[in-house]
């Protein structure tokens, strides 16, 4: 776990680069800026970095990711953090950028956080995947008292619910992804979905039809109308169908997943030109509609965009060389190998 940086004090942090969002790609961006000798310092409103791979689905596995094979969302990020040691990145976590004012000279950011910490940087890199997010929550009465005991809107760690009884609330990829994974792992396993039509995989949902017809799950088309607690353990569900009748469910656990309320926060203040909540970029720099500002990951757009943390990574190499074109508008810039460039391996600490 990386270090926070040191509290606020009366003069501002002095750095080339901040980053905003400790996601995936945040990550990779430090390890490419690092590459190129510059230093960046990373802020985050989550209280640890790793963004959705850590905070929703850590245990969720990936195979997109090159050269390797299969790998856990949360080993990604720590396999990101092990190789970003070399740089040493200030952290400022559990904190969120209330503001960014260009300074006087143009070419720097004044970068006010909301714990009181300010930063003066060359640059800003922002990584915030979809911006600040929330699950959306079991309006049911009762939910909020169960919230984290039994009833998560992530899983942290999958072997808390082998032998339970569960209830699976939704009908995208990640109520369709833990219903394949609990599947026969779960005492009981029971998945419920608003409607007849699912928003995951189609392969996903065709594996899930053959669980349920093999009795491995029970499969409902309604919603949660009452939560069954008894001496403040929940026990089961009462689940509205779409029939118009009622049946109570067996349930120890519920994980809902019914998606996120993205939203951009503060960065929507910041006058960046947005397309639908996301920042219009160039395909040359990745650099925003405010000349020093970049973006990189989910937040961006630009024609043919692809969602794809392979696709945050290779955006975040190419900011970085535009990053340093910014900040050194004099320096000629030249293409380096970390298999032989003595200078990146000395800043890797493999020289």
């Amino acid at each position: 776990m990386p270090d926070a940086a040191p509290a606020a004090s009366t003069a501002p942090i002095v750095t080339e680069v901040v980053i905003v969002g400790a996601g995936p790609c945040g990550l990779f961006q430090v390890f490419e800026l690092g590459l190129l000798g510059i230093k960046a310092h990373l802020v985050d409103a989550l209280k640890a970095p790793g963004g959705q791979c850590s905070e929703l689905y850590p245990d969720k596995p990936i195979y997109d990711i090159p050269a390797l094979p299969v790998c856990g969302a949360q080993e990604l990020i720590d396999r990101l953090l092990q190789q970003i040691k070399p740089f040493a990145a200030e952290f400022h976590l559990g904190e969120e950028v209330c503001e960014v004012k260009r300074a006087a000279d143009g070419r720097r950011f004044h970068v006010a956080l909301s714990g009181g910490t300010r930063i003066d940087a060359g640059a800003v890199v922002i990584a915030g995947g979809v911006g600040a997010f929330q699950p959306r929550r079991l309006l049911v009465e009762g939910a909020d008292a169960l919230e984290g005991r039994s009833l998560h809107y992530r899983v942290r760690r999958v072997e808390d619910f082998h032998g339970k009884s569960l209830l699976i609330l939704g009908g995208g990829d990640s109520a369709l992804d833990w219903t394949l994974d609990l599947a026969g792992k779960a005492s009981s396993l029971t998945l419920a979905h608003r409607r007849a039509e699912f928003r995951a995989a189609p392969a996903s949902v065709a594996r899930m039809q053959e669980h349920a017809a093999a009795g491995r799950l029970e499969l409902h088309q309604g919603t949660v109308q009452r939560l069954e607690v008894e001496n403040g353990t929940l026990v089961g569900a009462e689940l509205k169908l779409a029939d118009g009748s009622s049946r109570l469910v067996r349930a120890e656990q519920i994980l809902a997943f019914f998606g996120l309320h993205p939203k951009l926060g503060p960065i929507a203040e910041w006058g960046l030109a947005l397309d639908k909540k996301a920042i219009r970029v160039d395909t040359e720099k990745f650099e925003s509609s405010e000349r020093g500002i970049f973006a990189v990951g989910d937040i961006n757009t630009y024609p043919g965009k692809k969602k794809l943390i392979l696709s945050g990574f290779h955006e975040a190499a190419l900011a970085a060389f535009a990053v340093q074109a910014w900040l050194y508008p004099d320096k000629k810039q030249f293409l380096q190998y970390t298999t032989t460039s003595p200078i990146m391996q000395k800043r890797l600490g493999v020289s």
